[in-house]
C-alpha cells in the first residue's frame, strides 16, 4: 500500500513538474549555456525569451533577422529581447522589412504582405470611360460610357466589383440611365450613404438626376430643385452613422475622437481610423495596462493641426502618415485592414497602418489619380489610357497585388 501511494506521488510530481516546464517554455524561457564546459560554475541558466510569430502572403517567404537566414514563414522563433531588423523575401516578390522589438515572454506577430515585383497588368474596358466612381462599400463603381455609336448604348453603368470572373465592364456591368434625355455619360457621380442611388449633375446643363443604382432609369427624376434637401438628408444619415460608430467605443475615447479627429475614413473591421487632426492635443492613454504583442513601431501622440494620422483603438496606438497634398485623393484602405493605397509622386504606393514599408506597386501611367482596390484586395483599379494616338479614351485596368 505505502509503494502504491508512494508510485502515485512520485507520477504526480514528475507530471507537475513537466507542466511547469511546458508552461516556461510556452512562456519564452529556453536553457542557455554560456561556457564551453556544461559543468563550468554559471556556464548552464534558464533565460527568458520572447516569441517572434511571422507569417506571410503568400507564405513560403525567407526570413531574415539581422541579415541572417533564419527560417521560413509560418513558424515561431525564440529570440533574446531586443530589437532586431527581420527581412521578409521571396522570389518574385518585393522584400518586406522592419525593425521590432522582442520583449521576454511576449509573442510578437508580424504579418508580411508582400507585392509581386512584376504585377500584371490587364484591361477590363474598350470602349471607353469616364469618372469612375466607387460606392461607400467599396463594391460597387459606377462610370459613363459616350464612345457607343448608338445613344442608347451610352449612358450610365454600374459594375459590381464582386462579380467573378471579371469579365469586360461592358458586358458584365448593369445600364442605369442611357445619354437620349441628357448627356449623362460625361456627368459628376455621387453615390447615397446606402449605395442604393446615384446622383448624376451634368456638366453641360448643371441639371441634377437621381437615379436608382439597382435598375434602368427610363425617365431620370430631375431634383435640381430639391438638391440641398436631398444632401442634407444623406448628410444627416452619414452623421449618425458616424455616431453610431463612436458609441461603440467607451465615452473618453469617443469624445476625444469627436473632438479632434476630422475621420476620413474607417478600416472595414471599423478598428482603426484614418483622420486629419482637426487641432493640435496629446492623446491620453485610453488602455492601462497596454495589450501584449501590441506594434512597437514609434507612435506619435502629440497630434498637430493639419496632419494625418491612422489611431488603432484595439492597441490604442498612433502612427503619423504625414501631410496630404489637398490636389491628391485621400488614401484608401485595402481589405486587409492593415494597408492604405495611395498616390505620390505620380506612382502608386501602398504603406502600412504604422507608417513603415511603404512600398512601389505600379509606376506606369494612369489618369486623374484614380486608384481602388478590389473588393478581395487582390488588384487594383486604375484609369489610363495606353494607346499612343491622340485623345485615345481611357479605360479601366487591373494591377495584380498576388
Amino acid at each position: 500500500m505505502r509503494l502504491r501511494f508512494f508510485m502515485i506521488f512520485v507520477t504526480a510530481a514528475i507530471l507537475l513538474a513537466a507542466a511547469f516546464i511546458l508552461m516556461k517554455f510556452a512562456q519564452g524561457y529556453r536553457i542557455a549555456l554560456d561556457g564551453k564546459n556544461l559543468f563550468q560554475k554559471d556556464s548552464f541558466k534558464i533565460a527568458s525569451t520572447g516569441l517572434l510569430a511571422a507569417t506571410s502572403n503568400p507564405d513560403g517567404a525567407s526570413i531574415y533577422i539581422n541579415n541572417h537566414l533564419t527560417s521560413a514563414t509560418n513558424t515561431t522563433i525564440d529570440l533574446a529581447p531586443g530589437e532586431y531588423t527581420v527581412r521578409i523575401v521571396k522570389e518574385g516578390y518585393l522584400p518586406w522589412e522592419k525593425k521590432l522589438k522582442i520583449q521576454k515572454e511576449v509573442v510578437t506577430q508580424t504579418q508580411a504582405l508582400l507585392f509581386p515585383a512584376a504585377p500584371k497588368l490587364e484591361s477590363i474596358t474598350a470602349t471607353g470611360v469616364l469618372n469612375p466612381t466607387p460606392d461607400p462599400t467599396g463594391s460597387t463603381l459606377a462610370f459613363g460610357v459616350a464612345s457607343a455609336s448608338a445613344a442608347r448604348k451610352n449612358g450610365v453603368f454600374v459594375f459590381d466589383m464582386n462579380t467573378r470572373p471579371i469579365l469586360t465592364l461592358r458586358s458584365s456591368s448593369l445600364q442605369i440611365a442611357d445619354d437620349t434625355q441628357d448627356n449623362l455619360s460625361g456627368s459628376k457621380f455621387s453615390w447615397s450613404p446606402n449605395a442604393r442611388e446615384l446622383l448624376v449633375k451634368t456638366l453641360r446643363s448643371k441639371t441634377v438626376y437621381r437615379l436608382n443604382a439597382g435598375e434602368f432609369n427610363s425617365l431620370p427624376q430631375d431634383v435640381t430643385a430639391t438638391i440641398e434637401a436631398i444632401k442634407n438628408q444623406w448628410q444627416k444619415e452619414e452623421d449618425e452613422k458616424a455616431k453610431a460608430r463612436l458609441d461603440s467605443f467607451k465615452t473618453p475615447l469617443a469624445e476625444f475622437i469627436a473632438k479632434n479627429f476630422r475621420v476620413s475614413s474607417w478600416s472595414t473591421d471599423n478598428t482603426k481610423v484614418l483622420y486629419e487632426a482637426s487641432q493640435s492635443a496629446k492623446i491620453p492613454i485610453f488602455l492601462d495596462p497596454p495589450l501584449l504583442g501590441a506594434s512597437t513601431q514609434k507612435e506619435e501622440r502629440d497630434i498637430k493641426k493639419g496632419n494625418w494620422y491612422i489611431y488603432d483603438t484595439k492597441e490604442d496606438k498612433n502612427f503619423f502618415i504625414g501631410v496630404i497634398d489637398a490636389v491628391l485623393p485621400v488614401p484608401v484602405w485595402l481589405p486587409d485592414n492593415r494597408h492604405l493605397v495611395f498616390v505620390e509622386d505620380k506612382q502608386i504606393k501602398i504603406v502600412e497602418y504604422d507608417a513603415t514599408n511603404k512600398t512601389v506597386v505600379y509606376s506606369g501611367p494612369f489618369e486623374q489619380n484614380f486608384v481602388y482596390p478590389w473588393p478581395d484586395g487582390s488588384k487594383l483599379a486604375i484609369l489610363a489610357s495606353l494607346t499612343p494616338q491622340a485623345g485615345a479614351a481611357s479605360n479601366l485596368y487591373t494591377i495584380s497585388l498576388k
